[in-house]
């Protein structure tokens, strides 16, 4: 198999660009291939390596290792060992990493607008629940009760917190007034494709719990963004 060629921004460094803008700094810390979707994975708590090269087919060992160490260098995160019993070295967002979150959701959303997006292709559980942030509706958020939806995506659990038409998304499981249990891509045909909950249960592909009438509600806060009109 060819193997990808590695390069590092800030191993050594080497810069990139000769300009002051942010925007150009911007690129040389997250704009090599991979690097904005490690921290993207990252956006919902540490992760270990084998769980980060999992949400990312297609990155190999040593690419996954080579971003891992530029993105620490840039102080973007930071890595440490979970304590006893796990034991584990884990990676996870700085302060400053995680207020990436911002300029990573307007740049899904303004991707979002092209002709070329393709919302039938893979994702991973942190796309999907970083994607719940990016496109909900404000307005009909703050008309819609407050509510905990629970998502199960196999080993993976969340729990969303609307609350005052806010939506703080944690790892992790708990009680809730809604709950689906799929995977990432059937959910965003649900939430996306408004693949109603009662076809998606009869297909087999989704496991519901809670209020429906709530869940529909819920559902109806997301939207995609209009495609760009391109010349």
């Amino acid at each position: 198999m060819k193997s990808e060629k590695v390069t590092g921004v800030f191993l050594g460094r080497r810069r990139w660009y000769d300009d002051a803008c942010g925007t150009a700094l911007a690129m040389e810390l997250v704009g090599e291939r991979w690097s904005m979707l490690i921290v993207r994975e990252l956006m919902f708590g540490a992760r270990r390596f084998g769980e980060l090269k999992a949400s990312l087919p297609g990155i190999s060992a040593n690419v996954l290792t080579q971003r891992l160490e530029g993105l620490e260098a840039a102080r973007i995160l930071k890595r440490h060992r979970l304590p006893p019993p796990a034991s584990v070295q884990v990676y996870e967002l700085t302060a400053w990493g995680y207020e990436a979150e911002g300029a990573i959701k307007a740049l899904g959303a303004w991707a979002a607008r092209s002709p070329d997006h393709d919302p039938m292709l893979p994702l991973s559980s942190a796309s999907m629940m970083l994607s719940l942030r990016t496109m909900i509706d404000p307005v009909k958020a703050k008309a819609c009760p407050d509510c905990t939806v629970a998502f199960t995506f196999g080993a993976e659990s969340f729990l969303a917190r609307l609350v005052d038409g806010d939506l703080p998304i944690v790892r992790g499981a708990g009680e809730a007034d809604v709950h689906f249990t799929t995977n990432a891509r059937i959910m965003a045909n649900i939430v996306y494709g408004k693949w109603p909950i009662e076809e998606a249960e009869a297909a087999g592909e989704l496991v519901f719990a809670g209020n429906r009438a709530l869940a529909r509600q819920f559902i109806d806060l997301f939207h995609l963004p209009a495609k760009a009109k391109v010349e």
